[in-house]
């Protein structure tokens, strides 16, 4: 599923820059994934709460088939359908995969807890992590690559086999039963319930906000068909390189988390890796050097994986078996979202500063923010999740 969808993003993120030849669309695309995700991501926590988690799995890979199915559509007969009605169908694609994502994030996050002891959350954090990594080093490499041999009808019908192949994955998995909920609530009590917990943790609160800010100040994701183009001058195939070398750091960041877990002084790690993040998109804004923007991405993906597995280890050990769909959804609407809306900042502000000092601006944020972070929240600053597996 990774292969597929990060494949999809460097072709519809290429596609959509030919089509428009405008950094603002490029945003759009991460606005048009956000509103549906977070307008749904309370109520898709609520149901993988209620509901068997494998199912929602299931059929939320189900229409993220079908969305990629209707991609590959879009561009048959010559891309007869966009030349008609421009390249609005794509966006309409984008917005229910957004819907898809919301309720299969909750369910992911809550069915791995069901599946791993307790003892191997943090490993497991890591292994989650890395795996998905490692499908997003292949996805956009091969995206670029077979977009630039093999033409994009092709490249989306590779992309709708490997998620059909996924669907039939996790069709395997067993099912586990939910557990059992000691009242039942309304609706708006159970959200209500989720929400108030995430926001009395201090050390959830605040590597959900140190994450939201770094996320969606300090990426320059969407703006990397632009870079590819005009700055470092290596098309699409070089694209598809530049969206796979933070998972390339990641992937050997994460090899050695797996042996030597982040869990002592896990606080002040996540904090350093996040300052680390926004040090390296500084310099990878001033970069003209391909191999060194790569470097500076692979870099800046292995901060990122830090602080990724230390936010999903302190959520595990932290939520309640009951409330992990709702506090999943909680982290979606924190992190999720903001990657997309991230995408959206990053077209707006390169649109009113320009290329490079928006890459510039909103990494600065994110060592500002960081910076806040560690002077305010003591307890996160503190932590050690040695002592609370």
């Amino acid at each position: 599923m990774t292969l597929s969808t990060q494949m999809q993003v460097v072709v519809v993120g290429w596609q959509v820059y030919e089509y428009t030849r405008d950094p603002f669309w490029l945003g759009m695309i991460g606005l048009t994934g956000a509103i549906p995700f977070v307008c749904s991501a309370l109520f898709a926590g609520h149901v993988a709460d209620i509901i068997s988690r494998k199912k929602i799995v299931v059929y939320s890979a189900m229409l993220l088939s079908l969305c990629t199915f209707l991609l590959c559509a879009f561009t048959l007969n010559k891309g007869l359908i966009l030349h008609t009605y421009g390249i609005w169908p794509v966006y309409v694609v984008v917005f229910i995969s957004g819907i898809a994502s919301a309720f299969l994030s909750p369910a992911l996050f809550a069915f791995l807890s069901q599946i791993v002891p307790r003892k191997q959350y943090a490993n497991a954090a890591t292994w989650s992590s890395t795996t998905w990594q490692t499908g997003a080093i292949g996805g956009p490499a091969m995206g670029g690559l077979l977009y630039g041999i093999i033409g994009i009808t092709n490249t989306y019908a590779t992309c709708l086999g490997l998620m059909l192949f996924a669907l039939i994955m996790f069709s395997l998995i067993t099912s586990r039963p939910l557990p059992p909920k000691q009242k039942k609530e309304s609706l708006s009590e159970s959200l209500k319930i989720g929400i108030n917990f995430v926001f009395s943790n201090q050390e959830i609160l605040g590597a959900l906000s140190l994450d939201l800010f770094a996320v969606f100040f300090g990426g320059a994701v969407a703006l990397l068909p632009i870079f590819a183009d005009q700055v470092l001058k290596i098309g699409p195939i070089g694209l598809g390189l530049l969206r796979a070398a933070p998972s390339v750091g990641a992937v050997l960041m994460g090899a050695i988390m797996i042996y030597y877990p982040p869990v002592k002084n896990a606080g002040k790690k996540m904090l350093f890796s996040v300052a680390g993040y926004g040090v390296c998109m500084i310099f990878f804004a001033l970069s003209t050097s391909p191999l060194l923007s790569l470097l500076l991405l692979a870099l800046s993906g292995a901060f990122d994986s830090v602080s990724v597995v230390i936010r999903s280890t302190i959520l595990q050990l932290m939520t309640p078996d009951e409330m992990r769909g709702r506090v999943s959804a909680v982290n979606n609407i924190f992190i999720g979202s903001s990657n997309e809306i991230g995408e959206f900042e990053s077209g707006v502000a390169a649109k009113l500063l320009g290329l490079i000092p928006s890459v510039i601006f909103g990494a600065t944020v994110t060592m500002f923010v960081t910076g806040f972070t560690t002077v305010k929240a003591k307890k996160l600053r503190d932590l050690q999740l040695d002592t609370k597996i």
